[in-house]
């Protein structure tokens, strides 16, 4: 498959349905209460999916890979903040189980495009089309937006 934009890449899907996870368990009344933590674990996740867009669009290899290790690094930030989500009780168990092995899966599949986008000769990105026509673009999130919905259960 040719990757066009962002949304084409498995790590950023995944990361979605993370973000759709935590914003999903945060909501509710014990863990809402907590302003500091509910915020914090909402912008790991999200730094997830947005540092994975960002090093889409980069101009390098390099930054590419770098925003990569700092999607991969807000995924180990989800996994400790569960952990104090859950000490508090403010998530079941399976909610930690569920979530923490949602960020693992994010973790993983970023690490391979790491690791697949550190191998290629040059310093272009192997695995990502550039310059794509502005509808291409549009199309790109228009697919997205309209397919893919996740259901998370509170």
């Amino acid at each position: 498959m040719k990757i066009m934009c962002f949304e084409d890449l498995d790590a950023w899907k995944e990361g979605r349905k993370l973000v759709n996870r935590i914003y999903g368990m945060s909501n509710r009344q014990k863990f809402s209460r907590d302003f500091s933590l509910r915020d914090q674990v909402r912008r790991a996740a999200i730094s997830v999916t947005s540092n994975i867009a960002e090093g889409f669009d980069s101009e390098s290899k390099a930054e590419f890979i770098r925003f990569l290790v700092y999607a991969r690094r807000s995924t180990s930030e989800v996994k400790s903040q569960l952990y104090v989500a859950h000490d508090q009780q403010y998530i079941t168990d399976r909610d930690f189980q569920e979530a923490y092995e949602l960020a693992s899966v994010v973790a993983r599949i970023t690490y391979g495009l790491i690791r697949v986008s550190a191998a290629g000769a040059g310093t272009a990105k192997p695995v990502i089309v550039v310059s794509e026509p502005r509808s291409a673009l549009l199309e790109c999130a228009r697919r997205t937006y309209s397919i893919t919905t996740y259901n998370i259960q509170h």
